[in-house]
């Protein structure tokens, strides 16, 4: 008997070897990131003198934390747009096509001519490149988390759904790595062309990426989905989503949101508070960004390990609690500026506390919708969020500390314990029984309901 989901007369096929899964998610989403998190970390350090010089550091930075957030406007749209073709050509397709857009547009903000050279012209290339960096990044990780749910079984979810932050994480220490190195040879050095050298090797990079997922196959997941529900056009589908799963959109939106806007306070403002308001060296705080970025990978798997035999929604909680705890007490470690203490503060906020949260959030999001509306669900409720609250929290947050005349931080660790509140709430309202009741009928091998069965069904 053909399973519901399958066209007539189509087998489902057999499950792929795990280790073809497994590099193509890692890789592909390293490269993508590395990208990504390279273009904060320059945002803090250094295109505030390139492209936006002025006689106050603080505005320069500001405005370079500008054009990071303008990369998040690109996402929404992004996120809406790949996500359908995901639910419409496959998951691989929007893979490939994401590393390809993202990497195009890292290597030639590498060779983009400074302000002093072009003068207006400058900045206005950076942003239009930092909008297209953004579009291509707005596939990536929902796309990698749905690969990877949809290849894995229940007792597996935690782990697989590791898969794409570990990449994230590799692609934090190579870009973390990258930004120590350029930032140890003095300012002459950075400021100059010692800056560009990582942007220019995404050209290398993506060719790698794209050679590497050439071999990656559709889900199995994917492949079983009726074609009326693959054929559906692109408002028709968005109209099922948010009909029948408005519930699970809300939901992905306030876990990814909180833990963005969580994620990036710490990796990219505490960069900037450190140079601009303790004087301390720049490659102090991408140091420690490198030490956390290693020992995420470290305990990534492992917490993949523990979501496959806990409840996810306990992990995710867990680590949003210990986040709130961490908001007042992590800048009286900052403003000691002592490198061994803000190694040590890096390490447990960006290498434990986050990495908790985002590899118990990927099965829990992915959870949220059925498999016809999976890639479009996560894209759309993932990146509306992210956009709106890794993109402007890191420049709210600058913001704050800037206007304050005393530079106060405690505005920061309200906007922090916000963002873990909004992860817990969004934890409290798992679908994942709505979206099985939906399932399941079809499950129990009804072939004869494929005739006249909504397209939005699918195994979850």
């Amino acid at each position: 008997m053909s399973h519901p989901l399958s066209a007539p007369g189509s087998a489902s096929p057999p499950p792929p070897a795990p280790k073809r899964i497994g590099p193509a998610v890692v890789i592909g989403t390293t490269l993508e990131w590395f990208d990504f998190y390279l273009y904060a970390s320059m945002a803090a350090l250094v295109f505030g003198r390139v492209f936006f010089p002025s006689g106050d550091s603080s505005l320069s930075t500001l405005a370079a934390f500008a054009t990071f957030a303008v990369g998040f406007l690109a996402r929404p749209l992004g996120g809406v747009l790949f996500g359908v073709l995901g639910d419409r050509i496959g998951r691989k397709a929007v893979l490939s096509l994401s590393l390809l857009i993202m990497g195009l547009a890292s290597g030639l903000i590498g060779l983009l001519p400074s302000y002093d050279a072009i003068g207006i012209a400058a900045p206005v290339l950076l942003v239009i490149l930092r909008v297209l960096q953004g579009f291509g990044a707005s596939a990536e990780l929902g796309s990698a988390i749905t690969v990877a749910y949809e290849h894995a079984d229940d007792r597996t979810r935690g782990r697989y759904a590791a898969l794409p932050a570990l990449g994230a994480q590799i692609g934090l220490l190579a870009a973390s790595l990258a930004v120590t190195a350029v930032t140890s040879f003095g300012d002459d050095f950075l400021y100059t062309w010692g800056w560009r050298i990582p942007f220019v090797a995404s050209f290398a990079i993506v060719g790698v990426g794209l050679w590497i997922r050439r071999a990656m196959p559709e889900t199995p997941e994917f492949e079983r989905v009726t074609k009326d529900a693959r054929e559906r056009r692109t408002l028709q589908l968005l109209r099922d989503l948010m009909k029948s799963d408005w519930r699970g959109l809300a939901v992905v939106a306030a876990v990814y949101g909180g833990y963005a806007a969580i994620s990036y306070t710490f990796k990219t403002f505490s960069l900037s508070y450190l140079t601009e308001f303790q004087g301390v060296a720049a490659n102090v705080g991408s140091f420690g960004i490198t030490l956390a970025s290693a020992l995420a990978i470290i305990t990534v798997p492992v917490i993949g390990r523990l979501c496959d035999r806990i409840d996810v929604r306990f992990a995710i909680m867990g680590g949003a609690g210990g986040v709130i705890l961490l908001a007042c007490p992590m800048f009286w470690v900052l403003d000691t500026g002592r490198p061994a203490y803000i190694w040590a503060l890096l390490m447990l906020t960006t290498g434990v506390l986050a990495p908790v949260l985002i590899v118990a959030a990927s099965p829990f999001m992915a959870r949220q919708f059925p498999t016809a509306v999976r890639a479009s669900g996560l894209g759309t409720g993932r990146e509306i969020s992210g956009a709106m609250a890794g993109g402007f929290a890191p420049i709210a947050a600058l913001a704050m500390v800037t206007v304050s005349p005393s530079h106060a931080t405690w505005g920061v660790s309200l906007l922090i314990v916000a963002a873990a509140l909004l992860v817990v709430l969004g934890a409290s309202f798992d679908q994942r029984r709505r979206v099985d009741a939906r399932s399941r009928p079809l499950c129990e091998g009804r072939a004869e309901s494929t005739v006249g069965a909504s397209p939005m069904t699918g195994a979850g």
